[in-house]
C-alpha cells in the first residue's frame, strides 16, 4: 500500500493524504457475507450516552470476518483483497475447496490466487492458520487466540504482528506490539504473517470533515467550559485546571491513571509489562 497526496487546492487539501489502495483487488463486497450495522452513536440499551464524541458518520455494512478459522483441512483460494470500513486492515476474501466463502485479515504479501489452511497439518506460510504448538519459534503472527475456539483477539489491527518467543511446556510466549511479552497457551490459534496495510498511521486527516465521515463529533476541551459543564472549567482568560490533576467531567481522575485491577487473574501470564517492568 502507498500513501496518495492531493494538490492543495484548498488549506485542508494541502497536509491530505491518504490511501492509494493498491492492494485492493475487488471493488464490491460478497453481499452473502454482510450485515447490516445499526447505529447507535455511543448509546447503551438505556438511550445513555456511554461513549462521546460519536454520531452520524456514512452509512456502512459488516463485513462477517472468520477470526476463528476453525474449517480444518480444506484449502482455500484466495479470490480478492477488499477494503473494509470498519477496520484499519484489509480483508480477504477466499473460498474454500467444498464451495463456502468466508473473509479473513489480508496479511502483507496475500494476493489472489494463492492458497491457505487451517488446522495442525497446515504449512506454516503467510496466511495459513495453525496452533501455536505446530509454529517455530521467531515466527511474525497476528489474529492471536486468548482462549482456545474463541477466535483471534489480539494483533489485528493494520502494521501489526507478535513474534513467538519461546514454548515451554503449556505455554508459548509472544512478544505482544506494544512490547509486553505474554504467556498464551499452546493450543490457541495464530496466523501467520505481519497485518496488511501497513502505511495506514502514515494518513493525515487533514480536515474536520473528513472525521465526521466516520462517524466522530467534535471534542470541546474542559479548560475552555463553565465551572458547571466540567471541572477544569471557569477562571478569567486562559486559567490553568485549578486542581492537582486532570479529571473527567464527572470528576474523576483522567490521564494516567491505572484503571487495571491489583489482583487481575491474568497478571500470572504477563512476563514484562510494555512498560518495561515485570509483574510482580
Amino acid at each position: 500500500m502507498g500513501i496518495k497526496t492531493y494538490n492543495p487546492y484548498t488549506p485542508s487539501r494541502r497536509n491530505m493524504t491518504g490511501s492509494d489502495f493498491a492492494e485492493i483487488t475487488k471493488k464490491t463486497p460478497e453481499k452473502s457475507l454482510l450485515v447490516s450495522l445499526k447505529k447507535n452513536s455511543g448509546r447503551n440499551n438505556q438511550g445513555k450516552i456511554t461513549v462521546r464524541h460519536r454520531g452520524g458518520g456514512n452509512r456502512r455494512k459488516y463485513r462477517l470476518v472468520d477470526f476463528k478459522r476453525r474449517k480444518d483441512g480444506i484449502p482455500a483460494t484466495v479470490i480478492g483483497i477488499e477494503y473494509d470500513p470498519n477496520r484499519s486492515a484489509n480483508i480477504a476474501l477466499i473460498c474454500y475447496a467444498d464451495g463456502e466463502k468466508s473473509y479473513i485479515l489480508a496479511p502483507e504479501g496475500l494476493t489472489d490466487g494463492m492458497k491457505v489452511m487451517n488446522g495442525p497439518e497446515a504449512e506454516v506460510r503467510i496466511g495459513n492458520c495453525l496452533p501455536l504448538s505446530e509454529i517455530p519459534v521467531g515466527t511474525q503472527l497476528h489474529n492471536i487466540e486468548l482462549y482456545p475456539g474463541k477466535g483471534g483477539q489480539m494483533v489485528r489491527s493494520a502494521g501489526n504482528s507478535a513474534q513467538l518467543m519461546a514454548k515451554e511446556g503449556k505455554y508459548a510466549t509472544l512478544r505482544l506490539p506494544s512490547g509486553e511479552m505474554r504467556m498464551v497457551p499452546l493450543v490457541c490459534r495464530a496466523t501467520v504473517g505481519i497485518v496488511g496495510n501497513g502505511d495506514h498511521n502514515l494518513i493525515n486527516i487533514g480536515k474536520a470533515g473528513r472525521k465526521r465521515h466516520m462517524g466522530i463529533r467534535p471534542t470541546v476541551r474542559g479548560s475552555v467550559m463553565n465551572p458547571n459543564d466540567h471541572p477544569h472549567g471557569g477562571g478569567e482568560g486562559k486559567t490553568g485546571i485549578g486542581r492537582p490533576g486532570p479529571s473527567t467531567p464527572w470528576g474523576k481522575p483522567a490521564l494516567g491513571l491505572k484503571t487495571r485491577k491489583k489482583k487481575k487473574q491474568s497478571d500470572k501470564l504477563i512476563v514484562r509489562r510494555r512498560d518495561g517492568k515485570a509483574i510482580k
